[in-house]
């Protein structure tokens, strides 16, 4: 068990992630692609990623260098989980910045641990860690295994954040805390969070970061290090993988193929919280004025919201629009 053990300040100082961390995804992702685990949640996009890595040797060796950094149980090295604020860039570029003497701490920590899971001879060691390499990996691995699923993860842990919220509304920082379960329960002032081993953590004023992810499975995972920014992440509900529908095809079917396709577009780019009118008309491949019209009948569906941003006005979708998109 997990013991977050808080102080006055911690609770005036919980923050939940407003999307898909894309770095704990990838982490979460790579576990379950190791492993036979949530077969209904997570087995058709599992068959389809091992079979598309057997197909592409070019893909395989690209992402080569997170052999043996990810295990699909034990200690996963922190560094590759920065708090970045859900921005993939800045979390890849804090990765390649991480200081050498906490790489080599932290491999130390990841070969000991698996040697002491599985035994030396059968646990594979991670010595040299080129991070350059392990940057342009985690980017390769993201892009081609998990963006074209994106439209799926973040309607999913849409919903998660809306109940969280609809919980602060209703009953509090206590009724945030509470609605956890089953994962945690809240004994003021400690939350008693689901974990593999007995672990004690004082967050000191330090507050709490709560990470909804949709590729975290059965329990609650954190970050090892206790001096780091204290992160509870925790697996949100979501259907089977098989059964849902194609979203491109029920999207079509609801709201006509351009407007679909701008909608997909919309959850597919980041810009700025989101992509231009510009950016955007140009993907789908239609006029400018075109493109105004029908993202006015998107806004006004209440499926994306706009603002201004600098000198250009940038386009997200809202969660509604992502739980269009991904056939609920």
């Amino acid at each position: 068990m997990l013991r977050l053990h808080f102080t006055d300040d911690d609770l005036r100082s919980i923050r939940v992630s407003r999307g898909p961390d894309p770095l704990w995804e990838i982490v979460c992702s790579l576990c379950r692609l190791g492993t036979g685990d949530g077969r209904t949640e997570f087995g058709g996009w599992r068959d389809a990623t091992r079979d598309r890595l057997r197909r592409d040797e070019r893909l395989r060796v690209a992402l080569t260098p997170l052999r043996g950094l990810v295990p699909s149980h034990g200690y996963i090295p922190d560094l590759l989980t920065p708090d970045a604020g859900g921005d993939l860039t800045a979390g890849l570029d804090a990765i390649g910045a991480t200081p050498v003497r906490v790489v080599a701490d932290q491999m130390g920590r990841l070969n000991a641990g698996q040697a002491k899971l599985r035994g030396p001879i059968a646990s594979p060691r991670v010595d040299a860690v080129n991070l350059t390499r392990v940057v342009r990996a985690l980017r390769t691995y993201f892009d081609y295994l998990l963006r074209p699923h994106l439209p799926r993860i973040r309607g999913q842990v849409g919903v998660d954040v809306d109940l969280r919220s609809q919980s602060l509304l209703a009953g509090g920082v206590q009724g945030l805390l509470e609605s956890l379960a089953p994962y945690a329960r809240w004994r003021d002032p400690v939350l008693e969070v689901d974990y593999p081993v007995s672990r004690d953590v004082f967050l000191r004023g330090r507050g709490l970061l709560l990470v909804p992810s949709f590729f975290c499975w059965r329990r609650p995972t954190a970050l090892a290090d206790p001096d780091l920014t204290p992160t509870l992440v925790y697996p949100v509900a979501k259907p089977a993988w098989h059964l849902a529908r194609d979203s491109g095809r029920s999207a079509s079917r609801l709201l006509g193929r351009t407007r679909a396709a701008i909608l997909q577009a919309v959850a597919g780019r980041d810009s700025c919280g989101g992509c231009t009118s510009t950016d955007l008309a140009r993907v789908v491949g239609i006029a400018q004025s075109s493109f105004t019209y029908q993202m006015s009948a998107l806004r006004d569906g209440g499926l994306v919201s706009s603002r201004r941003c600098g000198k250009y006005v940038v386009h997200a979708v809202t969660p509604l629009g992502l739980r269009i998109l991904d056939g609920a």
